[in-house]
């Protein structure tokens, strides 16, 4: 006579098929752990490109609304004195006489002037290398305080720079968020500080002593300067002249 099939009892079915989904329940985690710390490392590394990338895109065409120095500078004094004006409402030779005092080649490059790197290399100094592109960025998106991440960041946000906005649009938001005196931001703001004058109304020798303030603006005055100073917006007046007369003037000349 047969044996009758005993039935295994189904506690015991139920512990086998949990012991067999274990391992796949421990994979699925592990699959969901991965793909969470891939989208925390995405957005940790890109969204801050992604942000920078936006507010290019935005402010090439629409004004920053103030800048890391502004914002400090009117933290410890109380108050700065800064107000936005177009490009088309600065008088020519002013855009001339900061380009010729910062950057003679800024219609030559894209965001780097290399032979002025070289240059500074060479003679163990910073001094000329930094073109107005470059101090647009770090004015705009980044800080004044030296490291080697800033330049890097720097060195990376300029080209986009170069890219979205045009000659004539970095020379404005530059003229417009430069110090020119303790507080004292902007060409605009400068220019009734010192002359009591509107950017439009800037005569060649006022906007070269605008110019040869920026290197060192708490230090310098443009509208009291030493003979060296004098000396110095002379060349400037001069370099301006140049630009024009040379075509290095055309990219940002209507």
């Amino acid at each position: 006579m047969a044996r009758a099939k005993t039935k295994k009892p189904a506690t015991k079915r139920k512990s086998k098929a949990k012991a067999k989904a274990a391992p796949a329940k421990k994979l699925g985690l592990l699959a969901r752990a991965r793909r969470k710390l891939r989208r925390i490392v995405f957005w940790t590394v890109c969204g801050p490109v992604l942000f920078v990338l936006f507010l290019i895109i935005v402010f090439s065409v629409l004004n920053p609304p103030t800048t890391h120095t502004i914002w400090s500078e009117g933290r410890r004094l109380g108050d700065v004195d800064h107000e936005w004006v177009g490009a088309n409402d600065i008088a020519p030779v002013m855009l001339r006489s900061v380009v010729a005092a910062e950057d003679a080649n800024f219609c030559h490059h894209w965001g780097f002037d290399v032979a002025a790197i070289k240059l500074a290399l060479e003679e163990g100094s910073n001094r000329g290398a930094s073109t107005i592109t470059q101090q647009t960025v770090k004015n705009v998106f980044l800080w004044q305080k030296r490291s080697w991440f800033r330049k890097a960041a720097e060195a990376l946000i300029t080209p986009v720079v170069e890219i979205f906005w045009s000659k004539r649009r970095i020379l404005e938001v530059y003229l417009n968020i430069a110090e020119f005196d303790e507080g004292v931001f902007g060409v605009d703001a400068a220019s009734m500080h010192y002359f009591g004058v509107v950017p439009a109304k800037l005569t060649p020798v006022q906007a070269a002593r605008l110019a040869s303030v920026l290197p060192s603006p708490k230090k310098r005055s443009a509208s009291n300067p030493p003979s060296w100073l004098r000396k110095r917006a002379g060349s400037i007046a001069d370099g301006a002249a140049t630009i024009r007369a040379d075509g290095r003037a055309a990219c940002f000349e209507d």
